[in-house]
């Protein structure tokens, strides 16, 4: 995979990757500015401006936007993240420029109408509250207002929902305004396209945006110091369990080190907590382990669900295991671990839209181009010193914040 940057005559830049095979371009591409930037009193509203985008833009109404994409055969869509606002398009090479013309309608005539706007507000609220009937969905809002308390990262559902019903549609026109601009615009490109036309393309689409400036960063987060339970009652069978723990940002040395631990850990049906948990006592389903990076923010999160009798025991057993992995991980785990990460990221790759995702990520990580060519060695490279190393600095009980949602047996909340 050949990954080269284009420069447009306008000076705006893409990451391309040209692939002949089919006759298909996706792009996926996103502004400097996401959720965790809304104000405290207004949050939900770089989401629903997101969502807004694609509801009428020029003399195109909700209704026409979506006839005119379903003719052309063209997926646009926008979405919110705490750290930026991201977009995708998928055109038949044939049709690129009635996909590019719609792309450039959506981010520099978008309509917002009151109509469309009352109409996703309302949808927005009544989303909010069905998912406060999923377990799994309520610890995961909990967990990130638990951790990032005091952090722009901590959104609530309930303060999401109650400015959302304050929200103006001026508002949204504001935000689209700020939010909009070609400094922090970040895009790749992968298909049925070259260098040439893409550069031609980007300035039609995005060359009458405003310059704009380098938004502030976001506050640094300080990490919880004490171990924290939080358990929230709710009438169901089985509780819905997340343990986090500070992890490493993207840009730490130790990142693919903790990568390989993860894998390890949790990193599916032969990781130890699936066979400690699940296959040997039964305890759940499924568990996991994973990585998370945010801009200003690491996590490793274990999730699991477990009967409420099995919690208690379950965090036990969980514990157990990060206590065992900080002594390190046998030579045939790391090696199951190193071959899992290396060959599963290509199989992924299995369309071009997601090849223009993980381009895309490859850039707002700050990662060189040929990082795809080194991906493999550098994970080859992790040995079990760096695994106990990493394990030691990530894995720390005192760090480590539970929640639990659901009636768990012989469990409380502890401050």
């Amino acid at each position: 995979m050949k990954v080269v940057e284009v420069t447009s005559p306008l000076g705006l830049k893409a990451w391309l990757v040209e692939d002949r095979s089919t006759p298909v371009v996706s792009l996926c591409f996103s502004f400097d500015g996401g959720s965790a930037r809304d104000p405290e009193a207004h949050r939900g509203l770089t989401g629903i401006t997101a969502t807004l985008l694609t509801d009428g833009a020029g003399s195109l109404d909700a209704q026409a936007f979506r006839q005119r994409q379903e003719e052309t055969a063209v997926s646009l869509g926008f979405g919110a993240a705490l750290d930026r606002v991201g977009g995708s398009m998928r055109t038949l090479s044939a049709r690129c420029d009635e996909a590019f013309d719609l792309l450039r309608l959506a981010v520099t005539a978008p309509r917002f109408d009151a109509g469309r706007f009352d109409h996703r507000r309302r949808q927005a609220i009544a989303g909010l509250n069905q998912a406060e009937q999923r377990p799994a969905t309520v610890a995961e809002r909990c967990l990130m207002a638990t951790v990032f308390a005091g952090h722009p990262y901590a959104i609530t559902a309930s303060g999401v929902r109650e400015s959302l019903r304050d929200l103006a549609v001026d508002q949204v026109k504001t935000r689209a305004r700020a939010l909009l601009v070609r400094n922090g615009l970040v895009v790749a490109a992968v298909g049925d396209i070259d260098a040439t036309e893409l550069a031609r393309q980007l300035d039609r689409t995005f060359g009458g945006l405003p310059e704009g400036a380098a938004l502030p960063p976001l506050p640094d987060w300080n990490p919880p110091i004490k171990a924290r339970t939080v358990c929230l009652e709710r009438p169901v069978p089985q509780s819905s369990m997340l343990i986090a723990l500070p992890g490493l940002l993207r840009e730490d040395p130790d990142w693919h080190a903790a990568l390989v631990m993860a894998r390890v850990l949790g990193g599916g049906q032969q990781s130890r907590l699936f066979n400690e948990v699940r296959e040997k006592r039964g305890l759940a389903y499924s568990i996991s382990a994973d990585l998370r990076e945010q801009q200003k923010s690491g996590l490793l999160v274990v999730s699991t669900g477990s009967a409420n009798e099995h919690v208690a025991r379950s965090l036990e057993v969980i514990r157990a295991e990060l206590a065992r992995m900080r002594e390190g991980a046998t030579d045939q785990e790391l090696a199951d671990a190193r071959t899992y990460l290396s060959g599963s990221l290509a199989l992924s790759l299995d369309s071009s839209s997601a090849i223009a995702n993980l381009v895309h990520q490859m850039q707002v990580e700050r990662l060189p181009r040929d990082y795809l060519d080194r991906r493999a060695a550098v994970i080859g490279a992790v040995t079990a010193e760096d695994v106990r190393r990493v394990a030691r600095r990530v894995l720390r009980e005192e760090a480590m914040t539970t929640v639990v949602v659901g009636k768990p047996v012989g469990l409380v909340s502890e401050p």
